[in-house]
C-alpha cells in the first residue's frame, strides 16, 4: 500500500527546471567541436587571403548548424537512448529538457546558422551546411534503425564541414578540398567501428542493424576497420603525392599512418577484440588532429599561396 502511495507521488511530481547545462548536452558540444575544428582546418588549408570577419562569421554558423543537428538527433532518437546505458541520462530520455523545447532549440540553432552563413558569408558554404543537416538528419538517423549501412551513411554526413570551410574561404572547392572530405569520410569508420563493437551489445538492445551488432565474432568489423584505415591513410598521403604539401608533410604522414595502421592490424589479429578496439577508438582520437595539424602547418610553412590546388 505504501508502495503504491509513493510512486503515485512520485510520477506526480512537477519535472525539475531544465539547467544551462542539459541544453549544453543537447548540443554533444564533443561531437560539434569536432566538426567546427574541421571546418577550421578547410578555411586554413585552402590559404585564401585572410579575412577576419568572414572566418568569424564561418565558424559561427557551423557552430550553430552543429549544435542545431546534434539537438535534433537526440530528439529523434530519445526513445532508443532511453533504452541504452551509456545514452540513458541524455537531457531527453532523462526528462530534464521537454521534448518540444529540443525540437525548437534544434531547428532554431540550424535555421540561424544557415542564415549567417548564406547572408555573411556565401551561398556555398550553406549549401554545404544544408547538406550537412539533411544527410545526417533525413538519412542517417533514421537509417540507424534499418539499414546495415547506416555508418557509412553517417560518414558521409560528418565529411561536409571541412567543405564548409573551403568554401567559406575560397567559394569554390578544388582537389584539396575533396581530399579533406575523403579524409574525413574514411577516419570514421574505424572511429565509430570500434565505438559500435565496444557499445555492440547496448545498439542490440535497441536492435539496431549496424554491422558490430550482426558479426558476432567481430572478424568482419575489424576486416572494414583496417580496409577504411588503409584508405585514409592513403588520402592523407595524397596532398604531398600531387605536390599540394611538402616531403615533410609526407615522412610525417607516413610515419603516423603506419602507427594508425598497425592499431587497426592488431585489432583484426586479436583474440581480444574489446581491449584492441579501444586502442583503436584513442588511437583515431589522436591521429586526426595531428594528421590535419600537419597539413595546415605544412601549407603556410612550406607551400606558397600560388601552389594551391
Amino acid at each position: 500500500m505504501n508502495s503504491v502511495s509513493t510512486d503515485s507521488e512520485e510520477s506526480t511530481q512537477p519535472r525539475p527546471a531544465a539547467r544551462f547545462s542539459d541544453y549544453l548536452e543537447l548540443t554533444k558540444p564533443r561531437l560539434s567541436l569536432l566538426s567546427v575544428l574541421t571546418a577550421i582546418v578547410g578555411y586554413l588549408v585552402a590559404r585564401s587571403p585572410w579575412d577576419g570577419s568572414r572566418f568569424g562569421f564561418a565558424l559561427l554558423g557551423t557552430s550553430l548548424c552543429a549544435a542545431g543537428v546534434a539537438a535534433l538527433n537526440q530528439w529523434m532518437e530519445a526513445d532508443t537512448d532511453a533504452r541504452m546505458r551509456r545514452t540513458e541520462d541524455r537531457p531527453l530520455p532523462a526528462g530534464r529538457v521537454a521534448s518540444g523545447s529540443a525540437f525548437v532549440m534544434g531547428w532554431g540553432l540550424c535555421a540561424i546558422g544557415l542564415g549567417v552563413l548564406f547572408r555573411q558569408v556565401n551561398g556555398l558554404s550553406a549549401f554545404f551546411a544544408l547538406a550537412t543537416i539533411v544527410s545526417y538528419l533525413a538519412i542517417y538517423t533514421p537509417a540507424k534503425r534499418f539499414s546495415p549501412l547506416s555508418t557509412e551513411i553517417g560518414a558521409v554526413a560528418g565529411a561536409f564541414p571541412p567543405l564548409i570551410g573551403w568554401a567559406a574561404a575560397a567559394n569554390s572547392v578544388t582537389e584539396l578540398g575533396w581530399a579533406l572530405f575523403a579524409i574525413l569520410l574514411f577516419w570514421q569508420i574505424p572511429h565509430f567501428m570500434a565505438i559500435a563493437w565496444t557499445h555492440r551489445h547496448d545498439y542490440a538492445e535497441v536492435k539496431f542493424p549496424m554491422l558490430a551488432v550482426r558479426d558476432a565474432s567481430g572478424g568482419r568489423v575489424a576486416a572494414w576497420s583496417l580496409i577504411n584505415t588503409v584508405l585514409v591513410v592513403g588520402c592523407a598521403l595524397w596532398p604531398g603525392l600531387r605536390g599540394f604539401a611538402s616531403l615533410a608533410y609526407l615522412f610525417f604522414t607516413a610515419l603516423l599512418g603506419l602507427w594508425f595502421l598497425t592499431c587497426a592490424l592488431a585489432f583484426a589479429r586479436s583474440k581480444s577484440r574489446d581491449t584492441a578496439a579501444k586502442r583503436l577508438f584513442y588511437a583515431s582520437i589522436i591521429w586526426l588532429p595531428l594528421q590535419l595539424g600537419a597539413l595546415v602547418v605544412d601549407r603556410f610553412l612550406f607551400v606558397a599561396p600560388s601552389l594551391s590546388p
